[in-house]
């Protein structure tokens, strides 16, 4: 069932998304080579500890999920793109690094992603992405009342397609409010004018997610994480959005925390 929110509803949404933000801001300046995924991870549980917030990820067991998640955050790296569940790994110089953060603040979900390198960059890495964040930056802008789904989606994939990668609409964006994962879905490849109206109150995840040389994934022995199935490298990018009369809301927003 698809919902809206009214105006006060969208205010209490603000604490959720500003602590997804500053956590992943900090997290972002924290992280470098040798830095543990289970340190990322416990980090991030400490953080969640200190706020009083809930973690939407540590019991969330949907169907395509092996056994519940059992962590707080997701990082993948490198050829693993999406829902990459911690694990005894030390970062290397040059690993591509995605990390993807929800959690309910006072009922309230906020969910966000970035992508970002440790060490030293491949310039390919970097390409990929800044063409998921000027993807989001596209998304964000065509998500005004009046457009529809499809138009988010295929403002998406314009600027994926222009950059000659491949999308994989299996996974994409999606309804946020008082649970992480609702309707409607938010494909990243698709037809502008088509599908749900964008209402005022309508709330999103909005999640450009590329790979390199593929758009076919498999799954990791974990059951959870999700890599490319030719071994190229991924990148993510993630804003909880508020469609309103007045224009768009990035509740995510990490515009002056050090991280975008």
């Amino acid at each position: 069932m698809i919902e809206l929110r009214t105006p006060t509803e969208i205010d209490a949404m603000r604490p959720a998304g500003r602590f997804v933000a500053e956590t992943l801001a900090t997290l972002r300046e924290e992280i470098t080579v040798g830095m543990n995924l289970l340190a990322i991870d416990r980090r991030a549980h400490e953080l969640i500890r200190k706020a009083g917030a809930e973690s939407c990820y540590i019991d969330y067991h949907p169907s395509f999920g092996a056994s519940p998640f059992g962590k707080v955050i997701c990082t993948s790296i490198n050829d693993a793109v999406l829902h990459g569940l911690p694990f005894d790994y030390a970062l290397r110089d040059g690993d591509l690094v995605s990390v993807d953060f929800a959690v309910s603040v006072n009922g309230w979900v906020a969910d966000s992603a970035l992508s970002f390198v440790v060490g030293t960059p491949r310039d390919e890495d970097l390409a990929l992405i800044d063409t998921t964040e000027r993807a989001l930056d596209a998304a964000i802008s065509a998500a005004i009342v009046g457009n529809r789904i499809g138009d988010i989606s295929a403002a998406i994939a314009e600027i994926a397609h222009a950059d000659g990668y491949s999308i994989n609409t299996d996974f994409g964006g999606h309804g946020v409010g008082r649970v992480m994962h609702g309707d409607p879905h938010v494909p990243n490849d698709g037809r502008a004018g088509r599908g749900f109206p964008l209402r005022d109150g309508l709330v999103l995840a909005l999640e450009p997610w590329f790979l390199q040389t593929t758009d076919k994934l498999v799954t990791d022995p974990d059951g959870w994480t999700l890599r490319s199935a030719d071994g190229s490298r991924g990148a993510h990018s993630e804003h909880t959005v508020a469609i309103t009369d007045a224009g768009p809301i990035v509740l995510t927003d990490r515009s002056g925390l050090g991280a975008n």
